[in-house]
């Protein structure tokens, strides 16, 4: 039974630790990015034993998250919402990255690292293409200059997503190899 523990504090401790960075960094938008919520959802594609469970942790991280911004936003305690219209098309997106940090695998560093660039990337360039399509005239021209526009402006999120998965995707494997793991191969005391 103590086993199990550590692998319940690690998810509690995931979503905790996506609830701190919306609560303390979203609302600054120069630190827009800097976020758990990519690193973690690779996390889960890269180490998932089963592929039907890979999505529980991602999942669970936002929906929790945006459940308790929403309540401060609702008591006057934060300054935006934690759920908004075409906020399904945010978890669709994120909830790819565990298939494709499965494709790629953790087999070694190189992988992880791999991992750790595709998944903001990729995020960057489809929920930027998003942004074009869905933004009205004043805001991006439909042509090629308006998307390159929308990208442009969008780097500093990219940059800032890019080295917090850098960062925060290995540190999440290696606490999770080291800490979590041995502990769930050891055997129950009788």
């Amino acid at each position: 039974m103590k086993n199990i523990h550590k692998y319940i504090l690690f998810y509690f401790l995931a979503v905790a630790l996506t609830l701190a960075a919306k609560f303390f960094i979203g609302p600054h938008v120069e630190l827009s990015g800097i976020s758990p919520v990519i690193a973690l959802a690779l996390f889960s594609g890269l180490m998932a034993r089963e592929r039907d469970r890979m999505f529980l942790l991602p999942l669970a991280c936002l929906f929790i998250s945006d459940a308790a911004i929403q309540f401060l936003y609702e008591q006057n305690l934060f300054p935006y919402a934690g759920f908004y219209a075409g906020q399904w098309k945010n978890y669709l997106l994120l909830l790819t990255l565990p298939l494709i940090a499965a494709w790629i695998g953790a087999r070694s560093r190189t992988r992880v690292v791999l991992a750790a660039v595709a998944g903001p990337t990729l995020y960057f360039i489809v929920s930027n293409f998003f942004v074009w399509m869905q933004a009205g005239e004043a805001v991006y021209s439909k042509d090629w200059n308006g998307l390159m526009q929308c990208y442009t402006l969008a780097i500093p999120f990219y940059r800032n997503s890019l080295m917090a998965t850098l960062v925060l995707l290995p540190m999440i494997v290696l606490t999770y190899r080291r800490w979590v793991i041995p502990q769930l191969a050891k055997p129950v005391a009788a």
